[in-house]
């Protein structure tokens, strides 16, 4: 991953790659994105796709180092925190085309399309206003809330698909 290490080209595609793109790192970003997990614990035992502890542990630090999260350092008793950066909240727009081509091109599963597809239907002005809500909730940004969130809208979405299928 990029940060620490020289990328291997300066290509801007392969500079993104460096920083996320391997399978687990996309996958811990989501479920912070749009799980709002963002303890260890919740990442691990949330995970639909069963990410091992020690897998967990290395992209968390991988994370870190590359600029995507932080870690607020957690006193003796206390959990650790990773929350997103700005680089990192930026990445929603990419997730949204991620999960359009899945959503196409995939076996995917009815209750977790919806979300992608409210996304997609909600168009880059649903994506600027979720992460306005991000930096509200990583950030600590004053933006003003809107109600219901997006958050509630995408869980919502995905409930209402859940409890058809």
């Amino acid at each position: 991953m990029g940060g620490a290490s020289e990328p291997r080209s300066e290509c801007p595609i392969n500079a993104a790659v460096e920083a996320f793109g391997d399978r687990w790192s996309l996958i811990v970003l989501r479920d912070i994105v749009f799980g709002d997990r963002r303890y260890f614990r919740e990442l691990q035992t949330n995970s639909i796709e069963g990410i091992a502890s020690n897998i967990l542990a290395d992209r968390l630090k991988r994370l870190v180092a590359s600029g995507l999260l932080t870690r607020e350092d957690a006193r003796p008793g206390q959990r650790a925190r990773y929350s997103l950066t700005e680089p990192a909240i930026q990445l929603v727009p990419v997730f949204v085309q991620l999960g359009s081509w899945g959503i196409r091109h995939r076996p995917t599963s009815s209750a977790l399309n919806a979300p992608a597809v409210l996304l997609e239907q909600g168009g880059p002005a649903l994506w600027r206003e979720f992460m306005d809500e991000l930096r509200r909730e990583h950030l600590g940004s004053e933006l003003l809330a809107r109600s219901p969130s997006v958050r509630e809208r995408l869980n919502a979405a995905y409930l209402a698909a859940a409890d058809s299928s």
